[in-house]
């Protein structure tokens, strides 16, 4: 709407040109339209029933403590030291290959002293490790 009045001002013309925003705003409203039954596609299968099961409490994983002085526990057993340990995991993975190791580590413990654990643990043949951490 560039109507030409008929004074001789030459100063900037202050209408906005909505051309371009309706293109745009066309363009958006085609990419909704094409996109929007995409998005409810679904797939009608019909699963299969089962009965529930109870998990194997043979499986759970052993839990590993390092209080803040050092001592270590093992499922809530002190552990002489570090060679027990290395024993009596072996003698665990002998029974349970696929084995789990949970550690739960003091936070004012040494990080020396975690690192031994832990290589003594990878030293037992145990690959199978995670810290538990208490979220905030």
């Amino acid at each position: 709407m560039g109507f030409k009045t008929n004074s001789d001002d030459d100063g900037p013309v202050s209408e906005i040109n909505v051309t371009p925003l309706v293109d745009v705003m066309l363009v958006l409203v085609i990419i909704l339209l094409v996109t929007a039954p995409l998005l409810t596609q679904s797939v009608n299968v019909a699963l299969p029933k089962t009965a529930s099961t109870t998990p194997d409490m043979e499986k759970q994983p052993m839990q590993l403590g390092i209080d803040a002085l050092g001592g270590v526990t093992l499922n809530k057993n002190a552990v002489a030291d570090l060679t027990a340990l290395d024993t009596t995991l072996r003698n665990e993975l002998a029974g349970n290959p696929e084995l789990i190791i949970h550690i739960y580590a003091d936070q004012g413990v040494n990080y020396g002293k975690v690192a031994e654990v832990m290589a003594t643990v990878q030293h037992a043949g145990i690959s199978k490790l995670a810290f538990v951490t208490l979220e905030k």
